[in-house]
């Protein structure tokens, strides 16, 4: 008897670790490049000038981030149509199958253009990785979440992606000081993309053992219509246009201050001074995840995140234009972005699963979510070095806290504009009756 109650329990814990580790590995991955663009830079595009290489590494960069939109429809659609589960297993998948290849190929002294080529290639795949990724764990984790804990269950994510980039910084700090610039340069760069890999095939072997959401098998399984590209930019085209004013936000943060403040943080301080930053400010973060998502469910995720908006778009402006190259300075610039970050991606889940009905869910938020980074992320790393060089950095920084504030009228119009849930159906269940079941079953 005892078995019987705590297997529920057991399997629901299970379920919500898997789902949410991918943000883990996907944070790692990310900030990882980042971090190590300026050591690895001139491997595979030589220059004289160390900002050229820079350049052509974030170009790959945006490239990867161009793919998003492609994986957010692929995926959103595959998760819609075939489940959540199946959908997290490719999505993992090509996450750790590029990680691995980026580990792996050799620079451009040994093979020439096919080096960047194979780096344009390990990024594009995670590209449509990242793009299909949240969504479908988004999807999933808020079909199994209690209805009063979703920004709690959603503040598991922020604490996976602060955990990601608290790991990579971490092992970069310790591989410069055990290694010295020299070997980093050469091959250490190298590692966090193996570690990266072998995680992501560990976590493909954890959700396997997945089981699919009640909402997916008994609401989304039985409608023809689900997965329905055109559904989703007709009859829900201005829920598209809200999940993107939710989501421009996070887009535009996210590709400037995983990216671009990182490698002028390491450009700007000491060797490995960078590394360490991130890590002080993630491992604090750690710590705050799960209270600021109880905080939310209290006051409300739309409410939260528009004061959060607020209060970053001042705090997000000052430190990025005030940037220096001493500790407290990059600490205070880089842990304004992440705190942010922290905030929204602990309500977006709960906001953007809302939005669109269970048939459309993945690909309903996943097109506008890859869309929106595609565009705001990807162009952030090359428009930022633009500016810098032309003096600009305050319009750049103006744009991008536009984008933040675009939550504002998001968060008015999805408390006054969005309609009620439709009641369940006779024999239908409730979200707040979701239980996990056999994928099969």
């Amino acid at each position: 008897m005892s078995q019987h109650q705590h297997s529920p329990a057991k399997a629901h814990r299970r379920a919500v670790t898997a789902t949410v580790v991918g943000n883990f590995i996907e944070s790692f991955d990310w900030l990882a490049y980042g971090l190590f663009a300026p050591l690895f830079a001139a491997r595979f595009f030589p220059s004289g000038n160390s900002l050229t290489s820079i350049l052509g590494v974030f170009a790959v960069l945006g490239v990867g981030v161009l793919m998003r939109p492609l994986g957010g429809i692929l995926l959103g659609r595959y998760a819609d149509r075939r489940g959540r589960r199946p959908a997290l297993m490719l999505a993992i998948s090509l996450m750790a199958g590029g990680s691995l290849l980026i580990g792996v190929t050799p620079t451009y002294a040994h093979i020439g253009l096919l080096a960047p080529c194979l780096l344009l290639v390990a990024r594009m795949a995670q590209g449509v990785s990242h793009g299909g990724e949240w969504p479908a764990a988004a999807a999933y984790l808020m079909e199994v979440a209690p209805e009063r804990r979703k920004s709690t269950y959603g503040s598991l994510f922020s604490l996976t992606t602060c955990a990601g980039a608290f790991t990579a910084s971490l092992l970069g700090g310790g591989l410069t000081a055990a290694l010295g610039p020299a070997a980093m340069a050469a091959w250490g760069w190298r590692v966090p993309f193996l570690v990266g890999g072998v995680l992501g095939l560990v976590l493909l072997v954890l959700r396997t053992r997945l089981t699919e959401t009640e909402v997916f098998r008994r609401e989304v399984r039985v409608r023809r219509d689900r997965g329905s590209l055109r559904q989703v930019l007709g009859t829900h085209r201005r829920r598209v246009l809200l999940a993107v004013l939710f989501v421009a936000g996070t887009g535009a943060v996210g590709g400037t201050w995983n990216a671009v403040v990182p490698a002028l943080g390491g450009s700007l301080a000491p060797p490995g001074t960078m590394f360490w930053v991130v890590v002080c400010a993630t491992a604090v973060l750690l710590v705050l995840n799960v209270p600021i998502g109880l905080l939310a469910d209290k006051v409300g995720a739309a409410r939260f995140l528009a004061v959060a908006s607020v209060v970053f778009a001042v705090a997000g402006s000052v430190s990025y234009l005030t940037m220096t190259g001493t500790f407290a300075s990059l600490l205070f610039t880089y842990g304004s972005g992440v705190v942010y970050l922290v905030c929204a991606t602990t309500v977006l889940p709960k906001l953007l699963t809302e939005i669109f009905p269970a048939q459309v869910r993945a690909l309903g938020i996943g097109l506008p979510n890859a869309v929106t980074s595609a565009v705001l992320g990807g162009l952030a790393p090359a428009s930022a070095a633009f500016a810098a060089e032309h003096d600009a950095s305050g319009w750049f920084i103006a744009g991008v806290m536009g984008a933040v504030l675009l939550a504002i009228p998001a968060s008015v119009l999805s408390l006054t504009a969005l309609p009620a849930p439709a009641p369940a159906a006779p024999g239908e269940v409730r979200e707040d009756e979701r239980n996990l079941v056999p994928s099969g079953g």
